[in-house]
C-alpha cells in the first residue's frame, strides 16, 4: 500500500514534466539560438519567426482536433493551396463591383470551402469507412491537382486594387502585436475552450482514445470524427485567409509539405498520434520550434536551408520515439 501511494503521489508530478516537454524543448532552441546568433533575439527576427510559424500554429490547432479523435488529415498542404485559389478567385471576380468589400466576401466563401472539404474528408473516413491515411491521401492529390488546373500550372495572383486593403492583415500589427499573432491566439484560445471546457472536447478524446467503449458509451464516434475533420477544414481556411498577403497569388507549390510541418508540430507537442490525448498549447510550442530550427538554419549557415524538411522528419521521428519512452 504505501508503494502504491507513493506511486500514486508521484503520477500528477510526471505527468506534468511530460506535458512540460515542448515548452522545454523551445527554451533549449531558443536558447541555442541566442549562443549562435547575436541576431537571433532582434525584434525584427523575432517578429518573422513569430508570424511565419502562424499558418502552420492555427493549420494544427485543427490537426490537435483530428489526430486526438483518431484520425490524421495528409491532405491540409493541398487543401490550403486550394483554398487560397479559391478565394482569390472569388475576390478577383467581385473587386470591379465591390471594391475592397471583395476580400470580406472572399474571406466568407473560404471558410465555407474549407469547411466543405474538411466535411468531405470527415465523411469519406466516417461513412466511407476508409482509414484516414488513404482517404486524406486521395484528397491530397485531387485538392493539388485543382489548384493546378484552375492555375493552368502557373500562379493566381489577387489584383492589384485589393493588395493594399488586404496587406495590413499580414503586415499590420494590434498594439505592437502582429495580427497573424493575434488571430492565431484567438484560435488557440477558441481550441482550447473547445477542446478542454465542452461535453464535445471530451468526446473528442474519447473516440480517439477508445472507440469501441465510447460508442457503448452513447457518443457518436462518427459524428465526433466528422466534426474534427470540418474544424480542421476550418483552420486551413482561417491560415488561407492570413497568408494571401504575404506573397498575393497563389500557386500550385502552396502550402507543399505543410502536412509534415503540421503533424510534426502535433506531435512534438505532447497529443498521441494513436489518439486520445491532446495539448493545444503544446502543438503551438511544436510550430515554434520548428519555425526556430528553420530559422537558425538560415542565420547560422552552419545547415542548407534546403534541408529544412530532412530535420523536421528527423525530428518527427525523435518526437515518436520519445512519446514510446514514455509510455
Amino acid at each position: 500500500m504505501t508503494m502504491a501511494v507513493g506511486s500514486a503521489a508521484r503520477e500528477p508530478r510526471r505527468i506534468q514534466w511530460a506535458d512540460a516537454g515542448p515548452f522545454i524543448a523551445l527554451a533549449v532552441v531558443v536558447l541555442a539560438g541566442m549562443l549562435l546568433n547575436d541576431n537571433f533575439l532582434s525584434a525584427t527576427n523575432i517578429a518573422n519567426v513569430v508570424t511565419r510559424s502562424a499558418f502552420v500554429a492555427i493549420i494544427a490547432v485543427g490537426a490537435t482536433f483530428v489526430i486526438s479523435s483518431g484520425g490524421l488529415d495528409l491532405s491540409v498542404g493541398s487543401m490550403m493551396a486550394f483554398v487560397t485559389g479559391i478565394m482569390i478567385l472569388t475576390m478577383n471576380r467581385l473587386e470591379p463591383s465591390m471594391g475592397a468589400n471583395a476580400i470580406l466576401i472572399g474571406a466568407g466563401v473560404g471558410l465555407v470551402v474549407g469547411a466543405l472539404c474538411g466535411l468531405l474528408n470527415g465523411l469519406i473516413v466516417t461513412v466511407g469507412k476508409i482509414e484516414p491515411f488513404i482517404a486524406t491521401l486521395g484528397t491530397m492529390g485531387i485538392f493539388r491537382a485543382l489548384i493546378t488546373w484552375m492555375s493552368d500550372g502557373g500562379s493566381i495572383p489577387i489584383e492589384r486594387a485589393l493588395r493594399d486593403p488586404y496587406r495590413p492583415v499580414y503586415f499590420g500589427n494590434l498594439l505592437g502585436i502582429p495580427l497573424p499573432v493575434v488571430i492565431t491566439l484567438v484560435v488557440v484560445l477558441a481550441g482550447t475552450f473547445l477542446l478542454y471546457r465542452t461535453r464535445y472536447g471530451r468526446r473528442c478524446m474519447a473516440a480517439g482514445s477508445n472507440p469501441d467503449v465510447a460508442r457503448f458509451s452513447g457518443v457518436s464516434v462518427a459524428r465526433v470524427r466528422t466534426t474534427a475533420f470540418v474544424i480542421q477544414g476550418v483552420c486551413v481556411a482561417i491560415a488561407a485567409i492570413c497568408y494571401i498577403p504575404r506573397l498575393g497569388a497563389a500557386t500550385p507549390t502552396t502550402g507543399q509539405l505543410w502536412e509534415l510541418q503540421v503533424i510534426t508540430a502535433v506531435v512534438i507537442g505532447g497529443t498521441l498520434l494513436r489518439g486520445g490525448k491532446a495539448r493545444i498549447w503544446g502543438t503551438v510550442a511544436g510550430a515554434l520550434i520548428l519555425e526556430v530550427i528553420a530559422n537558425l538554419m538560415v542565420l547560422s549557415n552552419m545547415v542548407s536551408e534546403y534541408l529544412v524538411a530532412a530535420v523536421q522528419g528527423v525530428i518527427i521521428i525523435l518526437a515518436m520515439l520519445a512519446h514510446r519512452f514514455i509510455k
